[in-house]
């Protein structure tokens, strides 16, 4: 890029736009093939799913190796993080989890490429990952590997970061005769105008956040919009969340550790009717288990993961 290029907005640490318009990542670029995964006996591979006839939205999907067409294996719709402008499902370490994952829980997971910002500003990605949730509710129309081993009375959503976000909205939207059995939110994207917790010290990485959100969602409800904050003014109520069981991972040192608490704590005392777990990793920070996924905690937090699937 050239250092003459004048710069319009530097969003720290992800990304910069320059004036002409041109995005420079900094990021969640890279990218790892589908294919076979010989450490976890993971298969997998990409997909379109048809939005309209002018547009088309990809995914990876993954499966284990071993299955047989007799089989009926949980499906679990996941959405990566990145602040909803980094990042993809074939990011390498997005990948890495889906196959620890997989390999883990026996799962079919269907891992959605929504459309980032600022090229398609929220709530772009909302829409594609509701037409995702859409096409896997419906029987997944056409995919064999949906056709042939999934259980759609076993269907669960589970996101990291701006991923937890979309799939908390997500639940308070899904089509009533979909049967969701749970949701997992893993250091969940929620956010605020007024600080809480750590945030109330930590004026630096509150104004970063502040920055990210006000970059992707440039609306005039500011940190307290709800797409960000869940029980801002004129938010639905947590209570109609339509799935069985919600199961919150929450890390110590997470600027975003208290939303993720004070969303688990809202949640139960709000009258919704389903279970409501939560688990705080303790000396670690935002999604450690994607940066670092072979340490001690990544390995029990995926453990935990896979048996809340099994379980439910």
């Amino acid at each position: 890029m050239s250092p003459s290029k004048e710069v319009s907005k530097d969003v720290f640490p992800y990304l910069r736009v320059y004036a002409d318009g041109t995005i420079q990542r900094y990021a969640g670029t890279e990218v790892a093939p589908a294919g076979f995964d010989s450490q976890t006996r993971v298969l997998s591979k990409d997909i379109f799913i048809t939005i309209s006839q002018q547009a088309t939205l990809s995914a990876r999907l993954y499966r284990p190796d071993s299955v047989k067409i007799s089989q009926k294996l949980p499906v679990l719709i996941y959405f990566h993080g990145g602040a909803f402008c980094i990042a993809s499902a074939a990011e390498p370490k997005y990948h890495h989890c889906m196959n620890q994952l997989v390999s883990q829980a026996n799962v079919i997971v269907v891992s959605v490429d929504y459309r980032l910002a600022p090229e398609n500003p929220l709530p772009a990605a909302y829409g594609d990952s509701g037409t995702a949730l859409q096409w896997v509710g419906s029987g997944g129309r056409g995919e064999p590997w949906l056709e042939d081993y999934a259980d759609f009375g076993r269907l669960f959503l589970a996101g990291d970061s701006a991923g937890a976000n979309i799939v908390h909205h997500l639940g308070l939207r899904v089509n009533p005769n979909m049967k969701i059995k749970g949701i997992v939110m893993i250091h969940p994207y929620f956010w605020g105008k007024d600080p809480i917790g750590k945030e109330v010290n930590d004026s630096l990485r509150k104004s970063m956040v502040d920055t990210w959100w006000m970059f992707v969602c440039p609306s005039d409800k500011g940190c307290d919009d709800p797409l960000i904050n869940p029980f801002a003014d004129g938010a639905p109520s947590v209570k109609g969340l339509g799935c069985e069981s919600v199961l919150v991972f929450t890390a110590e040192k997470d600027i975003l550790c208290e939303r993720g608490q004070f969303y688990y704590e809202n949640l139960v005392k709000s009258g919704w009717k389903g279970k409501a777990e939560i688990v705080e990793t303790k000396g670690e920070d935002h999604v450690f288990h994607i940066f670092n996924p072979d340490c001690d905690n990544a390995r029990v937090l995926i453990k935990r993961w896979a048996s809340y699937i099994n379980q439910a």
